[in-house]
C-alpha cells in the first residue's frame, strides 16, 4: 500500500527543536508528533499577552503538567526580547542589559504592552496579533541562541483561529533578528548558535484531530479566548450581541 505523503517537512538536519507553546492543548499533538520522529523537543513558555494573571497561571500550569508526564524539557521565561529595549542600540550593552531578567508577570505583561500600544482597537488578526506573535517570537529565537539549539517553531501555527501567514512571518523577523546579532558576534570572535525558524501548518497530517483527542485524553483546562485583554474584549462584544 502507498503512503500517504506528510504534509509536515522536518529541516535538515533538525534533531533538537525550542517548541513555543502558547498552551497545552495546542501543544500536545506537536509533542507527541516530534517525540515519535525521533526530535526532541524543548518546551519554552513565554506568554506575557495572556491576562489576567490567574489565566495566566492556569495555563502555564497545564503546559508544564503536559511537559512532566511526557519527560520534556519545559522552559517559563518572563524576560523580553533584547530590541524591544529602544534605549539599547550597542550589542554588548543590550547583552548585559538582557541578564538583568524580568522574572514577574506584572512587569514582562507591561512589556507586552509597549510592543501592542496604539494597537488596541485592532481586530483579532490584525496588527495588533502580527505586532504579539513577533514579540514572544523573537523572544523565543533568543532563547534558542542562548541555549544552542538551532531550530524554533511554534505552536501557534496550530490554531485555526490564527493567520498562519502572519505566524510564519514572525517567526522569520525573528530568526533574521538573531542573524543581525550574529554579525556582531562574528565580528567581536564571539561563538553564536545560527537559528532558523521552523515554519510549518501544525494542523496538517490528523493533527488538529490528534489535538482534539489529546484534549479529551489529559483532560486539559481548554481556554475560551485567545490570552490577551482586547481578546477578553471582543468576547464581550460579541456575547452581548
Amino acid at each position: 500500500m502507498k503512503q500517504k505523503e506528510s504534509h509536515i517537512i522536518v529541516p535538515e538536519g533538525c534533531k533538537r527543536v525550542l517548541v513555543h507553546a502558547c498552551c497545552a492543548p495546542c501543544s500536545s499533538a506537536i509533542i507527541e508528533w516530534m517525540l515519535a520522529h525521533e526530535i526532541k523537543p524543548v518546551i519554552y513558555y513565554y506568554n506575557p499577552n495572556i491576562y489576567p494573571q490567574e489565566e495566566y497561571e492556569k495555563r502555564r500550569d497545564e503546559s508544564r503538567r503536559h511537559a512532566e508526564s511526557l519527560g520534556v524539557e519545559w522552559i517559563e521565561d518572563l524576560s523580553p526580547a533584547l530590541s524591544q529595549r529602544e534605549e539599547e542600540t550597542d550589542y554588548e550593552l543590550r547583552i548585559k542589559n538582557y541578564e538583568l531578567q524580568i522574572t514577574d508577570y506584572e512587569s514582562a505583561h507591561q512589556e507586552w504592552l509597549k510592543a501592542v500600544r496604539g494597537l488596541e482597537r485592532e481586530p483579532e488578526r490584525g496588527r495588533r496579533c502580527e505586532a504579539c506573535f513577533y514579540h514572544r517570537l523573537q523572544a523565543t529565537a533568543r532563547k534558542a541562541e542562548e541555549l544552542g539549539i538551532e531550530f524554533f517553531a511554534t505552536t501557534l501555527a496550530s490554531s485555526r483561529w490564527k493567520n498562519l501567514e502572519q505566524v510564519n512571518t514572525a517567526g522569520e523577523k525573528a530568526s533574521e533578528d538573531v542573524q543581525r546579532d550574529n554579525v556582531q558576534c562574528t565580528k567581536d570572535n564571539v561563538q553564536c548558535t545560527r537559528v532558523q525558524f521552523w515554519a510549518q501548518n501544525w494542523r496538517k497530517d490528523g493533527l488538529q484531530d490528534r489535538r482534539n483527542a489529546l484534549l479529551k485524553e489529559f483532560g486539559f483546562y481548554n481556554q475560551q479566548y485567545c490570552g490577551c485583554e482586547f481578546s477578553i474584549r471582543k468576547e464581550c462584544d460579541k456575547n452581548r450581541s
